[in-house]
Protein backbone atom coordinates (compact mmCIF):
# COMPACT_ATOMS: atom_id res chain seq x y z
CA UNK A 1 0.00 0.00 0.00
CA UNK A 2 1.33 3.13 -1.02
CA UNK A 3 0.98 6.14 1.70
CA UNK A 4 -1.27 8.00 0.11
CA UNK A 5 -3.84 4.78 -0.04
CA UNK A 6 -2.74 4.45 3.74
CA UNK A 7 -3.86 7.92 4.81
CA UNK A 8 -6.67 7.61 2.91
CA UNK A 9 -8.06 4.94 5.25
CA UNK A 10 -8.59 7.23 7.90
CA UNK A 11 -11.90 8.47 8.06
CA UNK A 12 -11.23 11.76 9.62
CA UNK A 13 -13.37 10.84 12.87
CA UNK A 14 -11.02 12.74 15.09
CA UNK A 15 -11.10 9.79 17.85
CA UNK A 16 -7.17 9.24 17.83
CA UNK A 17 -6.48 12.73 18.58
CA UNK A 18 -7.99 13.24 21.76
CA UNK A 19 -6.27 12.42 25.10
CA UNK A 20 -6.36 8.91 25.94
CA UNK A 21 -6.10 7.07 29.80
CA UNK A 22 -4.39 3.83 30.36
CA UNK A 23 -4.52 1.97 33.74
CA UNK A 24 -0.79 1.14 34.35
CA UNK A 25 0.02 -2.54 33.94
CA UNK A 26 -3.57 -2.76 32.22
CA UNK A 27 -4.39 -3.04 28.60
CA UNK A 28 -7.78 -1.22 28.93
CA UNK A 29 -7.93 2.20 27.75
CA UNK A 30 -9.82 5.23 28.87
CA UNK A 31 -11.21 7.70 26.30
CA UNK A 32 -12.04 11.31 26.76
CA UNK A 33 -13.46 13.96 25.56
CA UNK A 34 -10.46 16.63 25.00
CA UNK A 35 -8.87 17.33 21.67
CA UNK A 36 -5.18 17.55 21.21
CA UNK A 37 -4.38 21.28 20.42
CA UNK A 38 -3.94 20.71 17.11
CA UNK A 39 -7.25 18.77 16.01
CA UNK A 40 -10.06 21.47 14.64
CA UNK A 41 -13.01 20.48 16.54
CA UNK A 42 -15.12 21.36 13.33
CA UNK A 43 -13.39 19.48 10.82
CA UNK A 44 -12.35 16.61 13.42
CA UNK A 45 -8.54 16.77 11.02
CA UNK A 46 -5.11 18.48 12.28
CA UNK A 47 -4.81 22.00 11.83
CA UNK A 48 -1.01 21.45 11.15
CA UNK A 49 -0.67 17.64 10.20
CA UNK A 50 2.83 18.03 8.45
CA UNK A 51 4.09 19.50 11.22
CA UNK A 52 2.32 18.23 14.10
CA UNK A 53 5.87 16.80 15.75
CA UNK A 54 6.53 20.00 16.31
CA UNK A 55 3.93 21.07 18.64
CA UNK A 56 3.10 17.44 20.05
CA UNK A 57 6.01 14.90 20.00
CA UNK A 58 4.51 11.95 21.06
CA UNK A 59 1.99 12.32 18.17
CA UNK A 60 1.63 8.91 16.83
CA UNK A 61 2.07 7.93 13.34
CA UNK A 62 0.10 5.29 12.40
CA UNK A 63 1.51 2.90 9.81
CA UNK A 64 1.05 -1.08 8.71
CA UNK A 65 4.53 -1.98 11.00
CA UNK A 66 3.29 -0.49 14.12
CA UNK A 67 -0.13 -1.34 13.98
CA UNK A 68 0.49 -4.97 16.27
CA UNK A 69 1.68 -2.52 19.13
CA UNK A 70 -1.16 -0.02 19.31
CA UNK A 71 -3.77 -1.14 21.40
CA UNK A 72 -5.99 2.32 21.91
CA UNK A 73 -7.11 2.94 17.85
CA UNK A 74 -11.20 2.97 18.69
CA UNK A 75 -13.11 0.04 17.67
CA UNK A 76 -14.34 1.84 14.45
CA UNK A 77 -11.02 3.03 13.60
CA UNK A 78 -10.47 1.89 9.37
CA UNK A 79 -6.99 0.75 10.47
CA UNK A 80 -7.77 -1.26 13.16
CA UNK A 81 -10.66 -3.25 11.26
CA UNK A 82 -8.35 -4.15 8.71
CA UNK A 83 -5.52 -4.87 10.75
CA UNK A 84 -8.38 -7.30 12.76
CA UNK A 85 -9.46 -8.75 8.75
CA UNK A 86 -12.78 -7.18 8.99
CA UNK A 87 -14.56 -4.65 6.59
CA UNK A 88 -15.38 -1.63 6.14
CA UNK A 89 -18.41 0.47 7.65
CA UNK A 90 -21.21 2.03 5.20
CA UNK A 91 -19.90 5.37 6.55
CA UNK A 92 -16.81 5.33 5.88
CA UNK A 93 -15.94 7.90 3.33
CA UNK A 94 -14.27 5.15 1.44
CA UNK A 95 -17.53 3.23 1.44
CA UNK A 96 -20.09 5.76 1.51
CA UNK A 97 -17.98 8.20 -1.04
CA UNK A 98 -19.19 10.62 1.06
CA UNK A 99 -16.51 12.68 3.93
CA UNK A 100 -19.07 13.88 6.16
CA UNK A 101 -20.66 10.43 6.40
CA UNK A 102 -18.64 9.81 9.25
CA UNK A 103 -20.19 13.17 11.15
CA UNK A 104 -23.64 12.50 9.52
CA UNK A 105 -23.44 8.66 11.70
CA UNK A 106 -22.34 10.13 14.40
CA UNK A 107 -18.82 8.33 15.07
CA UNK A 108 -16.66 11.30 14.57
CA UNK A 109 -16.08 13.79 17.58
CA UNK A 110 -17.38 16.72 15.98
CA UNK A 111 -19.37 18.65 18.55
CA UNK A 112 -18.49 15.84 21.61
CA UNK A 113 -14.93 17.32 22.15
CA UNK A 114 -13.62 20.19 23.93
CA UNK A 115 -9.94 21.80 23.76
CA UNK A 116 -7.12 20.45 25.91
CA UNK A 117 -6.46 23.78 27.28
CA UNK A 118 -10.57 24.22 28.69
CA UNK A 119 -9.91 20.57 30.14
CA UNK A 120 -8.79 20.12 33.38
CA UNK A 121 -8.00 16.71 34.86
CA UNK A 122 -8.05 13.99 32.33
CA UNK A 123 -10.06 12.03 34.22
CA UNK A 124 -13.14 14.03 34.60
CA UNK A 125 -13.52 13.87 31.23
CA UNK A 126 -13.26 10.15 30.52
CA UNK A 127 -16.23 8.98 27.86
CA UNK A 128 -17.49 6.09 26.28
CA UNK A 129 -17.92 6.53 22.23
CA UNK A 130 -20.93 4.78 20.65
CA UNK A 131 -19.43 1.81 18.51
Amino acid sequence: MTETEWESLCDRCGKCCLHKLQDDGADRVHYTNVACRLLNLGTCQCKDYANRWDSVPDCVQLGPLVMDGITWLPSTCAYRLLAEGRTLPWWHPLVSGDPETVHRAGISVRSKCIPENRAGPLNHHIVVWPE
